[in-house]
């Protein structure tokens, strides 16, 4: 069964996810299936996560930043958000990550 698509506007920086276009400000619009929008939530989720540990290992100054696997775990889930706003976004959200240049080609 397929679940119906609803119009959700995203913004990355602060992880939020929204129905409505002016109750907040949004980055990206997109189509996506209850199920897509909880996956989008848990990467939103794990972010959140790595950027606290983050903060704290920011005051371990001698662990440098490609070392870190904080900061790989972060990267790698914001590669993954991005992925699912390209595959799910509108035409200006696509056009936008992809002048970004954060996805693997092959995701294009």
């Amino acid at each position: 069964m397929n679940e119906q698509k609803k119009t959700y506007y995203i913004d990355v920086g602060t992880g939020e996810i929204s129905r409505s276009a002016t109750s907040s400000t949004w980055s990206y619009k997109i189509q996506a299936t209850d199920k897509e929008i909880i996956e989008l939530r848990d990467l939103f989720d794990r972010n959140y996560a790595s950027e606290w540990k983050n903060f704290f290992r920011s005051h371990v100054p001698y662990v440098q930043y490609h070392y870190d696997r904080e900061n790989d775990a972060y990267d790698n889930t914001i590669q993954q958000v991005y992925g699912i706003l390209y595959k799910l976004g509108d035409e200006e959200a696509k056009n936008h990550i992809e002048s970004m240049n954060i996805l693997p080609k092959e995701n294009e």
